[in-house]
């Protein structure tokens, strides 16, 4: 009796199991296509956004083909001038969130526009360095930077971790035909920058610059707002349609552009559906912090090959406190630190004079 319930059993499950078997072997899953969501470029040109910041915000402007998207970079300076890459991730990263204006207007960001020459990259060919700029140093000025998901660069739907941005370094130094260069990287840049000096070191001169660096964060010193925002929760919430159409709401019925940098990201958030991911994989994914094996393995690297090491820091630095300038130090012993008392986390812009005399003066001393 009980070997023919099982029989019974047997004749009713075997075909079930060899059709699932049959499927999933005779018709494998199509690899998933890439999805790349478009980037400033796409908007109308009757968009604010073109006259905040416009592709040509800088000369010597021009665009690469990657696999995981279209990228805009810059490159500036003598043809002879000593090798710098500039990366740098804005601090909008760490002190908001997509669709949440930043807390506080940045009033040099009219100045700065009115008088583009005034701009850090600008300053480097008057110096004697040719630089390429992905994207520009005044990250406060250029609030969405072109990294991938950001400005002019296109939004690949994926994890926006700090392999990520090395990768996308790596073709570019390909792409622009150097064969090495030294790395100069602001906020989550200067992370981006040790990484690449650690998974690339063939690729690097051998000297780098951190300023106001991120990488050994610690998740207390990100405010809660920005981590709840950036969760999956809330992702799905941004990303919906109601959501989204008031974003669009808020965008196209604004006419103020007193915070130019707010309302840039609100157009962002409201018109490019790869923005709000991508910011919000960043604060969770990215070079923000658990990257002190990084720093320390850069620190053995420098000693080894007799490189050299500059970190910049503000003391009033509310993003990054300064405290980790020196954390950052004790992991890179070789590196030279510079102060700029008063300084904040928008060095860049507060301090232009300052930041470029000491890149200007350690990238010549090196070589």
């Amino acid at each position: 009796m009980a070997s023919s319930a099982a029989l019974q059993c047997l004749v009713l499950v075997l075909p079930a199991v060899v059709i699932v078997l049959y499927v999933l072997t005779a018709f494998p899953h199509t690899p998933e296509s890439l999805v790349l969501h478009p980037s400033l470029s796409s908007l109308p040109h009757d968009c604010r956004s073109w006259q905040i910041y416009p592709d040509d915000f800088f000369d010597g402007g021009a665009y690469a083909a990657f696999p995981l998207g279209r990228v805009r970079y810059w490159l500036l300076g003598p043809q002879d001038g000593s090798r710098v890459r500039l990366i740098s991730i804005p601090p909008s990263l760490l002190t908001s969130v997509p669709g949440r204006p930043h807390p506080r207007p940045l009033r040099p960001f009219h100045h700065l526009a009115r008088r583009r020459s005034s701009v850090g990259p600008q300053r480097f060919p008057r110096s004697g360095i040719r630089c390429v700029v992905l994207p520009p140093i005044t990250s406060t000025l250029t609030p969405t930077t072109d990294l991938y998901g950001r400005g002019y660069s296109d939004a690949p739907q994926t994890t926006y971790d700090v392999s990520l941005y090395v990768t996308q370094l790596a073709l570019l130094l390909q792409y622009i035909g150097w064969e090495k260069a030294n790395l100069a990287g602001i906020s989550m840049g200067g992370a981006v920058a040790a990484a690449f000096a650690v998974q690339f070191p063939h690729l690097v001169t051998g000297s780098i610059a951190l300023m106001a660096t991120t990488g050994i964060v610690d998740p207390g010193d990100l405010s809660r707002t920005s981590r709840f925002l950036s969760s999956p929760l809330m992702q799905i919430i941004t990303s919906s349609s109601p959501f989204r159409l008031y974003l669009k709401h808020l965008a196209n019925n604004d006419t103020s552009i007193d915070d130019p940098f707010s309302e840039l990201i609100r157009i962002q958030s409201a018109h490019l559906p790869g923005y709000n991911p991508a910011i919000a994989s960043s604060i969770r994914d990215g070079p923000i912090r658990n990257l002190a094996p990084v720093f320390a393995q850069l620190g053995r690297q420098t000693r080894k090959s007799g490189g050299s090491a500059l970190i910049i820091w503000g003391t009033d630095d509310g993003v990054v406190p300064y405290r980790y300038a020196k954390r950052v130090q004790t992991l890179i012993p070789e590196a030279q630190l510079v102060t700029l008392q008063g300084a904040k986390h928008d060095l860049t812009v507060t301090h232009p004079e300052d930041v470029v005399n000491h890149l200007s003066a350690f990238f010549k001393e090196v070589g």
